[in-house]
């Protein structure tokens, strides 16, 4: 039986804030107040960027997120804004989750009037699967080359 499961942009669906924020902290430690405060920048709708997403199955369970901030930790401010914090549960990996997740990113992105997003990340082949090409060597804030990639929408 093939379960269902629905992409939330959650500056629609302010309900799911700490549960988002809680989930997003949970998958990449970083400080639980940063995802608050972002998505609550989302929600408030005051700018295009930030933007949050999450995937939800029949349960209500969050099974998939991704984010879109203006610089995901590295050094070219330039190359905004920047796909973050992508992560599919173990259990819901390769059902095409992420790769709906990215298109559903470009398409809301893109009525929102941005040309181009950006992302860096070591899963190179992935992302090239779904499209992204690699663009640029940046510097994260460990100071280590990391591979920018970008696509247009």
């Amino acid at each position: 039986m093939e379960q269902k499961y629905e992409v939330k942009k959650l500056r629609e669906n302010a309900m799911y804030l700490q549960k988002a924020a809680q989930w997003f902290h949970q998958k990449w430690d970083i400080a639980l107040e940063e995802y608050q405060k972002s998505i609550q920048m989302c929600i408030i709708k005051n700018k295009k960027i930030p933007q949050w997403y999450i995937v939800i199955n029949e349960k209500e369970d969050i099974i998939a997120g991704a984010g879109v901030i203006e610089n995901d930790f590295h050094n070219r401010k330039d190359l905004t804004p920047n796909v973050c914090a992508l992560f599919v549960e173990e259990q819901y990996r390769k059902r095409g989750i992420a790769k709906h997740v990215l298109d559903f990113i470009k398409q809301d992105l893109k009525e929102l009037g941005l040309k181009e997003i950006y992302l860096v990340t070591d899963h190179t082949q992935f992302y090239e699967k779904c499209g992204w090409e690699f663009l640029t060597m940046v510097m994260g804030e460990d100071n280590l080359p990391e591979r920018m990639y970008v696509t247009k929408i």
